[in-house]
């Protein structure tokens, strides 16, 4: 559905995109991943033609952002980053501006404005004028601009910036819903939200992408995937750390709490592709060694992120 093919944009001696280029397939939720100033917006921006690229291009839905960026813009709804609204109208005014802008006239705007306030949970502000609205909801007036004309194609900048956890949940759900029948990019530099509601993210540092898959695969990048954390219910033996390292597919072990002569937890790492937790287990029973608490973990996105990103 969307197409990217070697893209960049420099500004001056800074080139924010740099020759980037990746897919996104109907029906997929993308996050979109990157520290402040990676260049996540600016790549929005280009696919949704709001400004030119240096050079490369993008297609969406097979139609060229220079040769029909008309037909490009006629397939996406776009919540921009700081959702920039008409402040003086009021939010039905907004949303019936912005349905005849994309064409539509009558009952068919009325139909449409009224089940776009009701996806969005803006019924009780309709009347009410953007600029006395709190972030949160002037947030959500962007966001139901977006889909007014029922695009194909979501373009979403961090799009849960400013809501508070409820409206994030009801932003979430709304989001999964779509995602049905909808090819959806969402950025942020929120691990959570890709966590959330995306079957696969793109992490970008300094305009170059530097990881790409699920959210599984980037778990498993980590250097906790397949970790076992250990608490006892007594201090160590001093040759518990030694007797633990030596068990097969381990590579590290690190205490985490207490004396570090006689800690009272561990971070037990696997080598890289190995599972532990059976091997781990098994020797405890071995030794009759009395255990608060054992746990598996599946991997860290926010290290691998920090990893990826130099952070």
């Amino acid at each position: 559905m969307i197409e990217i093919r070697e893209l960049s944009k420099i500004y001056g001696n800074i080139r924010a995109v740099d020759n980037i280029s990746f897919r996104v397939e109907k029906g997929e939720v993308l996050g979109f991943l990157g520290p402040n100033g990676a260049g996540k917006s600016t790549t929005m921006k280009i696919v949704t033609c709001y400004i030119p690229p240096t050079s490369g291009t993008v297609e969406v839905g097979g139609k060229d952002i220079f040769t029909d960026p008309v037909g490009v813009r006629e397939q996406i709804g776009y919540l921009p980053e700081s959702a920039p609204s008409y402040p003086e109208m009021t939010v039905t005014e907004f949303l019936s501006f912005i349905a005849e802008v994309r064409g539509y006239t009558g009952a068919e705007r009325t139909r449409r404005i009224d089940q776009i306030t009701e996806l969005t949970s803006l019924r009780d502000v309709q009347i009410q004028i953007i600029d006395t609205l709190s972030k949160g909801y002037r947030q959500r007036v962007c966001f139901a601009q977006a889909l007014i004309h029922d695009p194909p194609v979501l373009i979403l900048d961090e799009p849960t910036d400013g809501l508070d956890p409820n409206q994030k949940h009801e932003m979430r759900e709304v989001i999964r819903r779509m995602s049905k029948e909808k090819t959806i990019i969402l950025s942020t530099h929120i691990l959570e939200e890709m966590e959330a509601v995306c079957g696969r993210a793109i992490i970008i540092s300094r305009g170059r992408i530097v990881a790409d898959g699920t959210p599984r695969q980037l778990a498993a990048m980590s250097k906790y995937h397949n970790a076992v954390t250990l608490k006892l219910r007594s201090a160590a033996k001093p040759a518990l750390m030694k007797d633990l390292e030596k068990l097969k597919g381990v590579a590290e072990v690190a205490p985490l709490a207490g004396k570090k002569d006689a800690p009272t937890a561990f971070q037990i790492f696997a080598q890289k592709g190995k599972v532990i937790l059976q091997e781990v287990t098994s020797f405890l029973e071995k030794k009759k060694i009395s255990v608060e608490e054992v746990y598996l973990e599946h991997g860290r996105v926010d290290e691998v992120f920090r990893e990826v990103t130099g952070g």
